[in-house]
């Protein structure tokens, strides 16, 4: 029975001109002495993420939980590339070769995988993180020397022995290109650093940053570039690709020149890539296009400010392309969290919020832009809402096996937005796992440095939040 109060409440709204939907009914107090949190604003809001800064204890069962399913999906399994026959790393065939698992160890992606984990450990102490490090970087190096000395005289990439049962070694030992190098690079030299593999790592490591510093393609000014699909091809992704491969030998060498290719690599693409009214990269830079459509590809805007931060955590404090880089970091950094999804990801498109939420893509954004509050290069009580948000979202594409859901699969360059926004997703795409580990290290460091993180008037606020009496 409609009492007198709705009744004149239908009345008022009525003649006032508000339109009345069936799908969303008034609803009528009875009493408004009973405050339930509708007058102070504390009702509990049911988030489609979980909202509260993330305990370490959550952190860490996290990534334990991807460490455990990679265990079974990647391991080290030699054979003979011949026959497929299974082998032993203590006696190996002349064509040793290794199998085909869920997830291939010698790739770009568990480059970064690697990386994850070393820092994993370095933050939580797990020795399990440094372990499985240790295990395939030794393993992929001495596969490699074993394959390497039974290689015919000049031997070339396009008559290297090739594996119908398996992957051969071929991309440790003549790469050629930097998806080869560059990341697998900047992992063994992380490794080394980190006391892994005894002296079998340096003789690759050697390879790797040969073929960065002089093996790769490049324009006329030095910018590191690809002829494909198209002649004179920028691809946003070789940042990640060169760059901390190039930061990690200054490092290790002290060669100073090391860090000045790398920064010379950001500086130039930005001039041609980077969209400053946005805050945002194009995905691909051709040199004879014009006008040139500008896709802003999350993922390869992961690569790059990914390759920014490592950058900077090595560069000399009076390197003079310091100040440069902190300005187009913190640029793109401020692009992207005014383009986080309302749930905490980002979209495969950064400025098509109809495109699909990305995982990959969202993890490197949490461990770069938490990096750069660690670092102190970005104001935590700006930066820390967001990236928290951008963590525990990331957690919800992490299901009961460990496996990151959500990952676009790899991808070239394309000229229109349909390419990007159907892109397929899948749990092996091996992209998302090293971030996952990156990410989760750095809020480890972040939530142990950040003593003030609260929820005050209703919102997450990192520093010391007053409260409104």
């Amino acid at each position: 029975m409609m009492t007198f109060r709705t009744a004149l409440t239908l009345f008022v709204l009525t003649a006032s001109g508000v339109a009345l939907s069936q799908s969303a009914p008034i609803q009528v107090t009875t009493s408004p002495r009973q405050d339930q949190g509708v007058y102070s604003g504390r009702l509990k809001v049911p988030y489609p993420t979980p909202y509260e800064f993330a305990s370490e204890a959550d952190i860490r069962k996290v990534m334990e939980r991807v460490h455990g399913y990679l265990l079974t999906a990647a391991p080290v399994l030699p054979i003979d590339g011949d026959t497929g026959a299974p082998a032993s790393l203590d006696k190996l065939p002349k064509h040793a070769a290794l199998a085909r698992t869920d997830l291939l160890i010698v790739t770009y992606e568990w480059g970064v995988t690697y990386a994850g984990m070393l820092r994993a450990s370095e933050v939580t102490g797990d020795a399990r993180y440094r372990d499985y490090t240790n295990e395939r970087v030794t393993a992929i190096a001495g596969l490699a020397s074993h394959v390497q000395q039974g290689l015919p005289q000049g031997v070339t990439a396009e008559s290297f022995p090739k594996s119908t049962h398996g992957m051969t070694l071929r991309g440790v030992i003549l790469p050629q290109r930097l998806d080869d190098a560059g990341s697998m690079c900047a992992a063994l030299i992380k490794s080394q650093l980190a006391g892994l593999g005894g002296d079998r790592l340096r003789p690759w490591i050697d390879n790797y940053v040969k073929w960065v510093s002089t093996g790769q393609f490049r324009l006329q000014d030095g910018t590191l570039a690809r002829n494909r699909p198209l002649p004179n091809t920028l691809w946003l992704d070789d940042l990640y690709m060169s760059v901390p491969c190039l930061a990690q030998a200054g490092k290790l060498t002290g060669n100073r020149s090391y860090f000045d290719d790398a920064a010379k690599q950001i500086l130039q693409f930005s001039e041609r890539m980077f969209v400053k009214d946005k805050g945002l990269w194009m995905h691909s830079w051709v040199q004879e296009m014009t006008p040139h459509p500008a896709f802003h590809w999350a993922r390869a805007n992961g690569w790059a400010i990914m390759a920014t931060a490592e950058l900077l955590s090595v560069l000399p404090g009076d390197h003079p392309a310091r100040g440069k880089l902190l300005e187009i970091y913190r640029a793109h950094a401020a692009g992207l969290i005014a383009r986080q999804g309302h749930n905490g990801l980002w979209h495969q498109l950064l400025d098509r919020p109809e495109s699909y939420q990305e995982t990959s893509a969202s993890a490197m954004f949490v461990f770069a832009i938490a990096r750069g509050i660690n670092r102190g290069w970005l104001d935590a009580t700006a930066f820390g809402p967001p990236v928290s948000i951008g963590w525990n979202a990331v957690t919800t594409r992490v299901n009961a096996k460990g496996q990151v859901e959500g990952t676009c699969v790899g991808t070239g360059v394309g000229w229109e937005p349909m390419f990007y926004m159907y892109r397929p997703v899948h749990v092996l795409a091996a992209h998302g796992y090293g971030p996952v580990f990156l990410a989760g290290a750095e809020m480890i460091e972040l939530r142990n440095k950040q003593g003030d993180v609260v929820v005050n008037d209703g919102g997450l606020q990192f520093g010391k939040a007053l409260d409104a009496h």
